[in-house]
Order: structure tokens, then C-alpha cells, then sequence
């Protein structure tokens, strides 16, 4: 019995170590044979570390060749994966090399979070100074690696902040984004601007290169770089801007006063000018902006009454009753529609204002100007003159028309955040915002850019572009040269004869008489229309625009300039802003000896000689007689219609010029 039992216990201990020995040899054989592949995997991903290798962004050049955005040498700081306490002991060391503060730690502790099997990013966009200290330590520090990388860089600063745009590291939110698809966390996108706007042909393909560490997570060595992927790196872009004339507009744009300037190619609806004051130098976001400088950016303060709001694009983004610059684009639509006749004198003379339907609307010439034709009209800004355009539109024409021409709807500009103009759709919709039946006098205020119209300078341009030509169509703006054919977002209806007219009438509000003529331009065909907007908030003062082109004499005009200052108080003001920046652009394209001070107004501000006959002598198309006609025309209306019992009349009406 004691032999059976030994016996069996023997049996049992061969047949538990056979099977201990075939499961460690097919453990072996999965190891070594079934699953190399996996475990090899594995290995490497604890021998080797993924750091992803950042893009070449395209280099955006002006029309001429001169760079816009371009990219430099950068160093980032990275420390090696490792377990939270062991990077955050690093960084305690680091932070007196680095200079790192307790926000700078979180930021970059949070990010690694995000993906901790890659290289924590410590400092994004380190100087010079700052690689030369931690180079000097570099034994101490054996798990930091320094990276250097293609940095975004915008050599004119200031200057071309609102169409360019920044970059930045991409949010967490953006990485949702159907348009950020593939994109990781850590890549520099477009934020704003062209750099937003073209971020898929600028940002290129990200690549990725591997480090060998040791099992304690120190850097061995580069692995060569046919591992790893190369990137790809971004398309390039060449603007139809002007950098030259843009640089030159920032130069003379008064630094005290808000606003903003565009300048188009009529040819071609390329954006020659771009500016906004006040700006900001966009290399400030590059590698992260500092939160005190953010806060600063934002603050809503204000400077000699204006507001002073930096990020915002008063170019494109920021909408204004066009005062009379506004007079141009009803004129062209009562001329397309032949509700007038450019030779017609309206049938009510200007003695200072006028009623209608119960409201009287006064002219900003409270001494009047007379009968007038379009021409004079335009020259003298006469509000009486339009008032009465406007009735024979009636409200509800007015409005349709507008819409047609497309006076609510946004240029379509190739940048982003385009802010829409302000015109009612349609009577039914502008009476339902009002909350009552408007009466049919309110067309007097849009008549002369008033009531609820706002316009960008980009629209205003835009506009004006169609007598610009010579077939009365506006092309649509564009930023970046492409070979797609021009496109036309409005038409204004009017043919060479029309525009005849408005050209004469804007010439003569920079010649004799004219409320611009201390901005005439003697060497050019200048011409323009100037504007002044009620400003009912903060200082009260009223902004002055002014909307001009210009080209050789005797030749079409080449260059469209739209300017906006806020608190500017009247449209002279601006138009010699928008001379100067006409003249510099046409006498750099023809080879002519540049003059800084070229208007009348410049000179005498220089106590420069001028001649005192550029205010007497008449301009060629500027038949001085038949301008103010005294005789009454053949018809005058004795009645006028009286408001509807629901309407509601508004106070009256303050000219505007």
C-alpha cells in the first residue's frame, strides 16, 4: 500500500511537471515565435520616442516679390516621457535655467497630459539666451531635449496684423473641428487672417523623427532620419497687396485716431492696402502670447475719446454709417433705374432743408444750395437733393433696389470674420426690426447714409469700384493672386455716359468749392467723395470718410482708396490721408519723383510754398457754369403725401457731407 501510493504520487509529479514544461515551452514559442512582432513592438516603444517634427508654414509675398510671412529659426525645450512625478522634479530643477513661472508649469503639465507617451513641450519658443544657460548645464539635464523648429515670423510687424492674421498652438476645442481633422495637440495653426483662411495650404504635413533613450529615459541619439517622416512643408502665396503702399499707409494713418483703409485695383478687385488702427504686432502670439499682454489686447479702454480696441479690423470687421460717401451709391442706383436724370434739377431747391410727410430734414448748409443737378449735388453733398431721390424711390423701391445691388450682403473677400454691412432686406423686415409700420419719409435718412445703414470700408470700396470702371460692375475683392476668372458681385446698370457723371461730380469735391479741395492731387486724376456720420455714442464727435480713386489724366482710374476715422469730425480730413496714399502708390508704379506733401493741405501744414491758383483754376471736365441754376424748374409739386395713421415720425433729420 505505501508503495501504491508513492507510486501515485510519482505519476502526478511527472505528469504536473510535463505540463509545467510544455506551457514554459509554448510560453516561448509565443514569445519568441508567435508574437515577436508584438513584443519587438513593444520594445521598441520603450527604446524609442515619437517627436513629432513641426512644418515649414508657406512664405506669403506682396505682389512684388517682398515677404509677407516667412519662417525662422525657433528652439523649443522638451522633457522625455516619464512618470508625472519624475517630469514635474524636472521641471523644479529647470525653473531657475529657464526661467519658468508657476502658469508656465501648469500650462505645460496640462498639455503633456493630454498625450503623455510624447515629449512634454516646457517651453514653446525659447530665446537665445535661454538655450545658451541650459546648454552650459546640459549634464544636469540629461532628458532634455532642445528642438529646433521653422518659426513663424512677420518682418512688417504692426503693419499687416489685420488680413495676415497669428499663429498659435491649436485648442483643445479646434481639435474637434472637422476642418482640423489629423490635426495633434501641439501644432501651430492660423488663427486668424490669411493665416486662418489658407491654414490648409499654408500648414503642410506634419512629420516625425525618433530619439533612443535608455531604460532610464535618457537620450541615446537621433535614429536616422529615413525612420522616421519627413514633412511636408506648406504652399506658398503671393497677394495682390501692395506691402510698399501698405507700410506707407501705416506711416501716415494718425496714430491717435481709430480707423481703418482699404485700397483696391478696380482691374482686378485685388486688395492693394489693408490697414486698421490701432494694431498689434502679430510675432506677439508666435509661440504663445503672455497672458498680461492678452489682457491688454482686450481691454476695452479708451485714448483721446476713441475706443481703443486693437484686435478689432476696422477695415473689414467693423461696420459705420457711411454718411454722404453713400450719396455715390444712390446716385448710380437712380441712374441704373433712370428714376433720375443726371441733368435733372429736382423740383424742390435747397434753402437749408426740406419737409416731407410731416418731417422736416435739414441740409448740413443750413445758407442752402439752390437748384442743382447730380453733378452739383454731388460736389456740394446737397442732402435736399438726395431727400428728394429718395421720395421718388419710396421706401419700400429703395430698400428692393438696395438688395438687389446687394447692400446687405458681405463682399466675400478670401478672409475670414467679414462683417456684414447693415441695409434692411426688404420693407417687411426693416418694419418688423423697427417694431411699427415705417412711414415712407425714413427713406430721406437712407437716402443720405443714415437710418439703419453701416458699411465696411472693404464695402464702400467695394462700391465704388463700379465707376471706378467703365461698365459699372464691382469685382469681388481678393487677397491672394489665383488664375480663377474675376467675379462680379454687383451691377449697377449704368454705362460710360453715367459714370461720366458721377467722375465729374466726385472731381469737382476735390476742385474749386469742393469739400475736399485741400486734398487735390495736381499730377493725378484724383477724385472722390467725402462723408461725416453722426456718432451719437461716447464723445459724441462725428467720424469723417472719405471714399477716392485715382489713375493718369486722361485715363481710367487705377487704385480705389477707403478710409474711416473715427472721431474725425468731418471727411476732409481723411480725404488727405487717402490722397497721399493714391499718389505714393501711382508715383511708384510710374517712376515719378515721389512728393510727400502733395496736396495743398500737406504744404501748408509744412509751411511749404503752394500755388494758391490750385483752388481758382478750373479741373478738366469741371464746367464751372450751370452749377447752381437760380431759375425754378418747369414742374414743382404743390402737395405732398401725408404719413399713414400707424406710422411713426421720427425727429428730424441733421444733414450729413
Amino acid at each position: 500500500m505505501p508503495r501504491g501510493r508513492r507510486g501515485f504520487r510519482g505519476l502526478w509529479a511527472r505528469v504536473l511537471t510535463s505540463v509545467l514544461v510544455l506551457s514554459l515551452g509554448f510560453a516561448l514559442l509565443k514569445l519568441q515565435v508567435l508574437d515577436v512582432r508584438d513584443y519587438a513592438l513593444v520594445a521598441k516603444e520603450n527604446r524609442l520616442r515619437p517627436v513629432p517634427i513641426p512644418v515649414p508654414r508657406g512664405t506669403i509675398y506682396d505682389k512684388h516679390g517682398l515677404v509677407i510671412a516667412e519662417n525662422i529659426v525657433g528652439y523649443q525645450i522638451l522633457l522625455m516621457p516619464a512618470p508625472r512625478d519624475t517630469l514635474l522634479s524636472q521641471l523644479s530643477r529647470l525653473r531657475p535655467v529657464l526661467g519658468l513661472t508657476d502658469p508656465d508649469i501648469d500650462i505645460a503639465v496640462k498639455r503633456w497630459s493630454r498625450q503623455p507617451n510624447l515629449p512634454m513641450v516646457v517651453k514653446s519658443d525659447a530665446s537665445p539666451g535661454v538655450i545658451a544657460r541650459l546648454e552650459e548645464r546640459r549634464f544636469l539635464f540629461p532628458s532634455v531635449l532642445v528642438n529646433e523648429y521653422p518659426k513663424r515670423h512677420y518682418p512688417a510687424g504692426d503693419a499687416v496684423a489685420d488680413f495676415i492674421g497669428y499663429v498659435a498652438e491649436i485648442s483643445e476645442h479646434e481639435l474637434t473641428l472637422p476642418e482640423f481633422a489629423g490635426y495633434r495637440q501641439g501644432r501651430q495653426i492660423g488663427k486668424s487672417g490669411l493665416e486662418r483662411q489658407y491654414e490648409k495650404q499654408l500648414g503642410g504635413e506634419v512629420g516625425m523623427r525618433y530619439l533612443e533613450v535608455d531604460a532610464r529615459g535618457r537620450i541615446k541619439r537621433w535614429l536616422p532620419e529615413q525612420l522616421g517622416t519627413p514633412p511636408i512643408p506648406g504652399q506658398d502665396l503671393q497677394l495682390y497687396l501692395d506691402l510698399d503702399l501698405q507700410r506707407f499707409v501705416e506711416h501716415i494713418f494718425p496714430k491717435k485716431m481709430a480707423g481703418g483703409f482699404v485700397a483696391l485695383d478696380p482691374k482686378s478687385g485685388g486688395v492693394l492696402a489693408f490697414y486698421s488702427n490701432p494694431t498689434y504686432d502679430p510675432n506677439l502670439f508666435v509661440g504663445g502670447i503672455r497672458t498680461e499682454v492678452w489682457e491688454a489686447l482686450q481691454a476695452d479702454s479708451m485714448r483721446d475719446g476713441n475706443e481703443w480696441l486693437p484686435l478689432l479690423n476696422r477695415a473689414s470687421g467693423s461696420a459705420m454709417p457711411p454718411g454722404s460717401t453713400w450719396k455715390l451709391a444712390v446716385s448710380a442706383m437712380a441712374l441704373g433705374t433712370g428714376t433720375v436724370k443726371p441733368e435733372e434739377h429736382m423740383p424742390i431747391p435747397c434753402t437749408g432743408g426740406m419737409s416731407y410727410q410731416g418731417r422736416y430734414a435739414r441740409c448740413w448748409d443750413h445758407a442752402g444750395h439752390g437748384f442743382l443737378d447730380m453733378v452739383g449735388a454731388i460736389k456740394n453733398s446737397c442732402d435736399v437733393y438726395f431727400y428728394q431721390v429718395g421720395i421718388r424711390f419710396g421706401l419700400r423701391k429703395f430698400l428692393e433696389n438696395g438688395t438687389r445691388l446687394g447692400f446687405n450682403r458681405k463682399t466675400g473677400i478670401d478672409l475670414p470674420s467679414e462683417q456684414v454691412p447693415l441695409f434692411p432686406k426688404s420693407y417687411e423686415s426693416y418694419a418688423k426690426s423697427q417694431g411699427y409700420q415705417p412711414a415712407d419719409n425714413q427713406v430721406m435718412s437712407f437716402a443720405i447714409g443714415q437710418g439703419a445703414t453701416a458699411m465696411t470700408q472693404l464695402k464702400l470700396a467695394t462700391i465704388y469700384q463700379a465707376w471706378a470702371r467703365n461698365d459699372g460692375k464691382t469685382p469681388k475683392p481678393r487677397m491672394v493672386q489665383t488664375d480663377s476668372a474675376l467675379e462680379f458681385t454687383q451691377d449697377f446698370g449704368v454705362g460710360p455716359a453715367q459714370i461720366d457723371v458721377l467722375r465729374r461730380g466726385m472731381r469737382r469735391v476735390v476742385g474749386p468749392g469742393g469739400t475736399a479741395v485741400l486734398s487735390r492731387l495736381l499730377k493725378w486724376d484724383f477724385m472722390g467723395k467725402t462723408g461725416t456720420a453722426q456718432n451719437k455714442q461716447g464723445s459724441g464727435v462725428d467720424h469723417g470718410l472719405f471714399v477716392g480713386m485715382a489713375g493718369p489724366l486722361g485715363k481710367e482710374p487705377e487704385i480705389v482708396g477707403s478710409m474711416i476715422l473715427e472721431h474725425g469730425q468731418h471727411g476732409a480730413t481723411a480725404s488727405g490721408y487717402v490722397a497721399n496714399a493714391l499718389n505714393f502708390y501711382l508715383s511708384r508704379k510710374y517712376g515719378q519723383p515721389f512728393d510727400p506733401y502733395p496736396t495743398p493741405r500737406d504744404r501748408i501744414a509744412h509751411n511749404l510754398p503752394w500755388d494758391y491758383s490750385i483752388t481758382t483754376t478750373p479741373l478738366i471736365d469741371y464746367p464751372v457754369e450751370g452749377e447752381n441754376i437760380a431759375a425754378p424748374p418747369e414742374k414743382v409739386p404743390t402737395k405732398t403725401p401725408k404719413p399713414t395713421a400707424t406710422a411713426k415720425v421720427p425727429a428730424p433729420v441733421a444733414g450729413t457731407r
